[in-house]
């Protein structure tokens, strides 16, 4: 979903890093894709990268059982980034 590069910053399943760069998805260019992307459906944004959460929790816990990673990383990494706040009617 995140494209307009050239090369466009896409996950890489089930390690969870970007195709493009190999930073941890989604990356920085990533986030900022999104949030244009997404500019006018902050709720719709959240929703996806919730889903999206859920499969690299399944993905990465499926490649280490045993430590796994922290949930609090993992929300840090997928949601805390989101831009927060009313949408101005102008923005909808």
């Amino acid at each position: 979903m995140v494209s307009g590069a050239a090369h466009p910053h896409l996950p890489l399943r089930p390690l969870w890093l970007c195709r493009t760069c190999a930073a941890p998805w989604p990356c920085a260019t990533a986030r900022l894709a999104l949030i244009a992307e997404y500019a006018h459906d902050r709720v719709g944004l959240s929703v996806y990268l919730c889903a999206v959460l859920h499969d690299a929790a399944a993905d990465l816990y499926r490649l280490h059982p045993h430590d796994g990673p922290d949930p609090a990383t993992l929300f840090g990494r997928f949601l805390a980034w989101v831009p927060r706040g009313q949408a101005t009617p102008k923005d909808r």
